[in-house]
């Protein structure tokens, strides 16, 4: 099965759903992980339920970064996933904002 691979998002194609309890995630990689899938999940509890969002190309300022993008997080420390079993990171996420991180090196 061959899967598709999504282009370069366009300027207001992300909607982010914000509110007292809920945040959002925009994590910065290296243009290598464009098309990759990276997951998260609640800190703490490594055999929970995972969301994933594919990295895409996101044009900001006449600059291309690499981002992928996770909208309406319940507010918390969530553990950014290398891959199945190894963690990358952490990121805490506050109600009614945007948090930005970037993929450990």
């Amino acid at each position: 099965m061959t899967e598709h691979a999504a282009g370069p998002t366009g300027p207001g194609t992300v909607i982010m759903e914000l509110g007292a309890d809920t945040g959002a995630l925009i994590l910065y990689t290296p243009a290598d992980l464009d098309g990759a899938e990276i997951e998260i999940s609640r800190h703490g509890d490594p055999l929970g339920r995972r969301t994933h969002s594919q990295v895409r190309q996101r044009p900001v300022a006449n600059v291309t970064r690499y981002a992928a993008v996770y909208s309406s997080l319940a507010a918390g420390q969530y553990t950014i996933w290398r891959d199945e079993d190894r963690p990358a990171g952490t990121v805490t996420i506050a109600g009614g904002q945007i948090t930005s991180c970037h993929w450990p090196e």
